[in-house]
């Protein structure tokens, strides 16, 4: 009997998985595909609601966690893992510990595809561009058997993907947020859209529009924000949510120029 399909997410704060690849999540799961989400912190630092009496970083870690469950389960996927890791820290974590932990859940749950953030870690976040290092070389370490405590067997990846964004879909996030910037040491750092032929794959998502939106509305404490979301126009509803981009970082089961359609292409 063949193993069942299996993606896995790895990325950085609870919403991510709703903001990010909402869509590709809740389609794949709708298939039948077993979907599992890594998130390395639970957003303790982050935006709560308007931050009027805001409570300890603790206390809105914890609401965020259970925003993030709840969201998951709208998207239907099957398993969520917290890394543990604190918010706006995880660019300085130490790597091997890092790359550890990730590689103990790719081995435990042996997925055949992964999907993480870009190098630019979308705007230039300083924790979505560890959680893609950190994510990458865990594919690499995770099929060696002399990495980690031999707890459990070796796992080979078939393919890794980086999400990536248009200029349409950057220019809906634009709309209702104006600016997406990340200031880091002392610099601004600015989103960046992706060529259209730089990117390997286009997985079509319109039919999980709905599941999507329930599951950013999921995240309440960060609806101060996104709440603008729910104003843009049909036009831009269609580019962030009708479909989701990737960069095909390897692959051991095809290859070429020709663009992909399904994560899963070679695998079915």
């Amino acid at each position: 009997m063949p193993e069942p399909l299996k993606l896995m997410a790895v990325l950085a704060h609870p919403d991510d998985e709703s903001l990010g690849i909402g869509g590709p999540l809740a389609k794949y799961a709708a298939e039948g595909i077993e979907t599992y989400l890594v998130t390395a912190t639970r957003g303790e630092r982050g935006r709560y609601f308007t931050n009027e009496n805001r409570p300890s970083d603790a206390e809105v870690g914890r609401a965020r966690e259970a925003e993030l469950r709840a969201a998951a389960k709208e998207l239907g996927i099957r398993e969520v893992a917290l890394l543990d890791y604190l918010d706006a820290e995880l660019d300085r974590a130490d790597p091997a510990e890092a790359i550890g932990r990730i590689v103990g859940h790719l081995r435990r749950v042996r997925p055949q595809v992964v999907v993480t953030f870009d190098q630019f870690g979308a705007y230039g976040h300083p924790d979505h561009i560890a959680i893609c290092q950190f994510t990458t070389a865990a594919v690499l370490a995770a099929v060696d058997p002399t990495f980690g405590d031999g707890a459990s067997p070796p796992h080979r990846v078939s393919k890794l993907y980086y999400f990536t964004d248009d200029a349409e879909r950057w220019a809906a996030y634009q709309a209702a947020f104006k600016t997406l910037v990340s200031r880091v040491d002392g610099v601004e750092r600015r989103a960046v859209a992706w060529p259209e032929w730089a990117m390997s794959a286009r997985v079509e998502t319109g039919t999980q529009r709905d599941r999507v939106w329930r599951a950013v509305q999921c995240h309440a404490s960060q609806m101060a924000i996104y709440s603008k979301l729910a104003e843009l126009t049909p036009e831009h509803h269609d580019a962030l949510w009708g479909s989701q981009t990737f960069y095909r970082v390897m692959s051991m089961v095809n290859g070429g120029r020709a663009r992909e359609t399904d994560l899963f292409e070679g695998l079915r």
